[in-house]
């Protein structure tokens, strides 16, 4: 996940605007967060641990002067918690000195750290510093060192970079984590993690950055460079269609809601059932659920109330909280779902330890039936692409017959999306999506190429 933002808005104030992007950008990372700036002379930084809300204030951010600006916000699938690991990461090298974010994961790290020379100091511990390192280490313009950088990595990276004169914004030849290109009406540029960010600071939407594409904005405008990438097979993550997006992004000209809207719709073609009320679990499955109840004709009801804020908190319950699991997280609305048959549809099933709380949480309410709709097919294999989705170990889906797993949820019914109604949702091509972790074909992954207990690195 994470998010990643870069502004270049000569006369306007680039951290403001890249606080506000990062804002709409929160939900893909929750760790750290940081903002670098820089005025043509000068590059300037703060980042921490914790949300975006508690670690910039108005005095912060009137020290993070300039027109330049790239921010981040952090979910880690490797590389501690803490604030060395929080982006971006400052460098200094021949050229100056540079601010680097990056959303993705690499999967030929540990190659591309023997590359460095024996002196180089790692601070760090994800795949992000070594791809900075590389750019540090290398010669000539830093255009030419990108460009080198892209045919070395593999994996999925989008990466936003500024010096103190330029935004640089590039993306992996597979396009596996997106990056999006807006524009200032009255001057000026703004990329992106998703489109939701844009209109957030006023900007409108121009288009994605392509695979491979390397983005330069400057004093002299905007140039955008392919010259050196070798062409690939699109690989756009599934799982923005099926959870990390905002329904209010846009990813290839779909709006994720209606993609949403159509896997909930085709979930109902697929296996219905008769029941009273259909309910989906706050806040990535709405908008299926909200499909599955108009193609079923059955009253979409909400039976379920997220608490926001748990899981943002350093504080951990005590054992008897812990017990009562996923009712921190959730509280049933019990006169919507006493005595009544429910559907209630969820995003996804991965390790499988979420949904038989959520289960025993409607029948203690009151459900007569409980009957579970998936939006997306089983997660059989690991991500080795930036996803922290657990090893075949702890798949659920990897071990147990689809039946073994509705026995475990303790559901009346269970039923997965197929990946044909899936892809037709999302109005691509299955050649132009990553479905490693439904499929176990990958991009960009070698053979016998195998995850650690949690996928190995990002941002």
């Amino acid at each position: 996940m994470c998010g990643v933002t870069g502004v270049y808005a000569p006369g306007r104030d680039a951290a403001r605007l890249a606080f506000f992007a990062l804002y709409a950008l929160q939900h893909r990372g929750q760790e750290s967060a940081g903002i670098a700036a820089a005025d043509a002379t000068t590059l300037r930084w703060h980042k921490a641990m914790g949300l975006l809300g508690a670690i910039f204030d108005e005095e912060i951010l009137s020290g993070l002067s300039g027109h330049i600006a790239v921010g981040h916000t952090r979910y880690s699938t490797s590389g501690s918690s803490i604030v060395v690991n929080a982006q971006p990461l400052l460098e200094r090298s021949d050229l100056g000195d540079f601010a680097f974010a990056h959303n993705g994961n690499l999967t030929n790290t540990e190659e591309m750290r023997a590359a460095l020379s024996p002196t180089v100091t790692l601070d760090a511990e994800s795949d992000s510093e070594v791809l900075a390192k590389l750019l540090v280490e290398d010669q000539g313009p830093l255009i030419e060192r990108i460009r080198r950088l892209l045919v070395r990595a593999r994996g999925a990276y989008s990466v936003v970079l500024c010096t103190q004169d330029e935004l640089y914004a590039f993306r992996d030849p597979w396009g596996v984590r997106p990056l999006g290109l807006g524009a200032f009406d009255d001057g000026g540029w703004i990329v992106a993690s998703e489109s939701c960010a844009l209109g957030t600071v006023g900007a409108r939407f121009v288009r994605e950055i392509e695979p491979g594409e390397i983005v330069r904005i400057g004093a002299d405008g905007i140039e955008s460079d392919r010259a050196v990438v070798e062409e690939k097979r699109p690989a756009l993550c599934m799982f923005e269609y099926i959870y990390f997006a905002r329904p209010d992004s846009e990813l290839n000209g779909r709006a994720i809601y209606m993609a949403r809207y159509a896997m909930g719709e085709a979930l109902a073609r697929e296996h219905p059932v008769e029941a009273d009320v259909v309910i989906a679990v706050p806040d990535s499955a709405v908008p299926a659920g909200i499909g599955f109840s108009a193609e079923a004709g059955l009253p979409y009801i909400e039976g379920l109330i997220k608490n926001r804020y748990i899981g943002r908190t350093f504080i951990s319950p005590d054992q008897q909280m812990r017990s009562r699991g996923v009712q921190l997280k959730f509280n049933p609305l019990i006169e919507n779902l006493r005595g009544r048959r429910v559907v209630v549809v969820d995003d996804s099933i991965v390790r499988g330890t979420t949904t038989p709380r959520i289960v025993s949480l409607l029948r203690e309410a009151g459900a007569k039936e409980v009957h579970l709709r998936i939006s997306s097919p089983p997660i059989l294999h690991p991500c080795y692409l930036g996803v922290d989705m657990a090893t075949y170990d702890e798949l659920i889906a990897a071990n147990l017959t689809i039946e073994e797993i509705r026995k475990h949820t303790g559901a009346d019914s269970l039923g997965y999306l197929s990946l044909d109604a899936l892809i037709a949702a999302t109005g691509r091509r299955r050649d132009e999506m990553c479905l490693g972790c439904l499929t176990g074909s990958y991009p960009s992954v070698p053979a016998g190429h195998r995850p650690r207990k949690t996928a190995v690195s990002t941002s």
